[in-house]
């Protein structure tokens, strides 16, 4: 490891500070889960083929609802059948090693972190998890499992009668959503821990960007706020990236380039040396 990664990482650790790790899909593209941004994300709905960015939103949802929770099955049997990789691994030893000095917010709607081990009480889930509904009306902001009659979903399978039913609010009857943060759709502190987010950027000794590029907007407040709040900021990427350069300005803070899988392992097992 560079001497100078090493005693950031030091310090960092032993500081009284939070450790806080903000994944992306970096992290979880090492596990064979594609970002759905390229070819794998159109949809065809009639004879027009749908963007991602089209497909996932309320406003998709309210008019197509019968095309928008396939898409979104099908991306959750693709999810399903990835595995946690060494990245997500090194994440868990973070929290298990420093417990309620650890945060960890993901973007990624996957899973995986929490199968990997990470506690539901210290992830920060800031755009969902598709393993989860919720009743599109708002009754309730209770999340529910997705139905397990509706697992291993393929591409080309449309919603049945039995499928529609299934995937309606416990509670209500009304229909149920994906549990994921859409693009127009705002972060909130009840369902994306938007505040609690923040307030773990304000505190953190070191925050940790893995595999994210700075595409959305809640990611990009916490390194900005964990910088202006003396933070160290290490980003973990194999490419360039807006918070690489952040952290390349910044008298604490560290590019390493290189894939999460392989940097990360290195990087938790220091700092849990030092604390």
């Amino acid at each position: 490891m560079d001497n100078r990664l090493g005693a950031i990482l030091d310090n960092a650790a032993a500081s009284s500070g939070l450790v806080v790790a903000l994944t992306g899909a970096g992290i979880s593209a090492e596990s064979g889960i594609p970002t759905f941004r390229g070819k794998e994300g159109f949809w065809t709905v009639g004879s027009k083929d749908y963007h991602p960015q089209e497909m996932a939103t309320w406003r998709m949802f309210s008019r197509h609802p019968e095309q928008v929770w396939p898409w979104y099955l099908y991306r959750r049997s693709i999810c399903r059948d990835a595995l946690p990789n060494p990245g997500h691994e090194a994440v868990v030893a973070l929290e298990q090693a420093f417990g309620d000095r650890f945060v960890l917010a993901t973007q990624n709607v996957d899973g995986l972190h929490i199968r990997a081990g990470n506690s539901l009480a210290r992830t920060y889930q800031i755009h969902g998890n598709v393993d989860y509904m919720r009743c599109a009306e708002e009754c309730t902001p209770a999340m529910y499992p997705v139905p397990e009659g509706v697992q291993d979903w393929p591409k080309d399978r449309a919603l049945t009668e039995d499928d529609v039913a299934a995937l309606t609010c416990p509670k209500c009857g009304a229909s149920s959503r994906p549990h994921v943060l859409w693009f127009d759709e705002c972060y909130d502190e009840e369902h994306y821990r938007f505040e609690s987010s923040l307030r773990a950027a304000a505190q953190a000794a070191v925050l940790l960007v893995v595999g994210t590029a700075g595409a959305t907007n809640l990611p990009n407040q916490m390194v900005g706020l964990a910088a202006r709040c003396g933070a160290a900021v290490v980003d973990v990427n194999p490419e360039n990236n807006p918070f690489a350069r952040v952290a390349r300005q910044l008298p604490n803070g560290y590019a390493a380039t290189g894939t999460s899988g392989a940097l990360m392992p290195e990087i938790a097992e220091r700092l849990i040396a030092g604390a």
